[in-house]
């Protein structure tokens, strides 16, 4: 089988050695007798599964005693919800707005309380991260919302917000087990597993025990940290594959990457590669203010209004399936999520040329061999997504249109 890169934001890739892991396991887990996927949540086999993946996710992220982990359905989406209906104990609460889904999870939290947006980088398309140390935070407030790492439109934050008193709770999706975090920071931490660490179907929360306990009675039993929590994550059937992939996603960060650090320096490296390449050369923009760029993803803009063709033999070449851009997003992306994608990036430096004029090519050495285009019809804008991990040349021109 020859396996394609992947870099849609999620699903993502996983380690390769964890597939084999979970093919090797997929009929029979040990000496039960039944796959994972068939075996009861109550069982002795599924109990050890969901408390060592616990333990290696405390190891693995360095969570203080004082958390809770609780393993949710729903996604990171859910979470939009459940913060609010747990945490809005004074009907107020401060959101930061730096891209998509931090708007989205303070339009969420409007219906159960009283939101103000602190601080809003849509005014330059959300290409910077606003000064947190200069913010009127609301004395009031119940806590603080950030998306730590901006999966649309690609920034990150340096600084995060420090308030006597307010819990922070940031939404880590995009960039969890991509290097070390201090949750002491942190009132609560949530994530979708789908992008780095686990197949699509549960999020995370990581949540410090005193908030947790405090959702009015009215709220649902399945939006109620507590109730889920004390419950060891069990109240009903949890995601058990999840869980059980996700086990295997924190042995390899522990045995095999030996940590986060380690993770960071590889997300660096690969990083530097690739925006070494870009602020070389004067064909692709990178809008993002350097100073928030983040590790794992990078998105530009093509220096010229035109729309891509493909000008190589297309016969030698393998789409790669299932990799598209964000919605409403008419730059060009690339995903590098980890650590689903260890190792590919090392290729970015195969980059042997770019030729500008009428035909604008990059050409690659002869280890790649995939390509994806995805194009974006009916909009204003001519450019279009175009993912370029994988393929040995492709050209854009100024007078082929399609």
């Amino acid at each position: 089988m020859a396996r394609v890169y992947n870099f849609s934001a999620g699903p993502s890739m996983l380690p390769e050695k964890v597939l084999k892991t979970a093919q090797s396991e997929l009929l029979e887990y040990g000496t039960s007798g039944q796959s994972v996927m068939e075996m009861s949540h109550r069982s002795p086999a599924f109990d050890a599964i969901i408390k060592e993946t616990e333990a290696s996710m405390r190891r693995v992220l360095n969570v203080p005693d004082n958390y809770k982990i609780g393993f949710f359905q729903g996604g990171a989406t859910q979470q939009f919800a459940m913060v609010p209906l747990n945490f809005m104990t004074t009907g107020k609460a401060d959101y930061i707005v730096t891209g998509n889904f931090s708007n989205l999870a303070a339009k969420e939290a409007k219906k159960f309380g009283e939101v103000n947006i602190i601080a809003n980088s849509e005014d330059k398309n959300f290409t910077y991260i606003p000064d947190v140390k200069s913010l009127a935070y609301t004395p009031d407030a119940s806590y603080i919302h950030i998306c730590q790492n901006n999966t649309i439109f690609g920034t990150t934050y340096v600084d995060v917000p420090e308030v006597e008193g307010v819990p922070l709770v940031a939404d880590m999706s995009s960039c969890i087990c991509s290097k070390p975090v201090d949750v002491s920071k942190y009132g609560a931490i949530y994530f979708g597993v789908q992008k780095n660490i686990a197949p699509a179907g549960m999020a995370v929360a990581i949540i410090r025990d005193d908030l947790l306990g405090n959702a009015a009675a009215n709220v649902p039993t399945m939006m109620n940290y507590q109730a889920i929590i004390s419950k060891d994550s069990m109240y009903n059937t949890p995601p058990c594959w999840c869980i059980y992939m996700t086990g295997l996603v924190m042995k390899y960060l522990e045995e095999d990457i030996g940590g986060l650090a380690n993770m960071e320096q590889i997300n660096v490296k690969k990083a530097g590669i690739l925006y070494d390449f870009l602020d070389s050369q004067s064909f692709f923009i990178a809008h993002i203010n350097e100073l928030f760029r983040i590790l794992h993803i990078y998105f530009l803009t093509l220096a010229l209004n035109v729309r891509a063709v493909l000008a190589a033999d297309v016969g030698s070449l393998v789409v790669m399936k299932s990799c598209y851009g964000k919605r409403g997003f008419d730059d060009i992306g690339r995903t590098l999520h980890e650590p689903l994608a260890v190792g590919v990036l090392d290729t970015k430096n195969e980059f042997t040329s770019v030729v500008l004029g009428d035909k604008i090519g990059i050409e690659r050495g002869p280890q790649i061999s995939d390509v994806h285009i995805s194009r974006r019809t009916g909009r204003k804008s001519s450019n279009c997504h175009i993912f370029i991990p994988l393929f040995e040349r492709f050209y854009l021109s100024s007078d082929i249109l399609t």
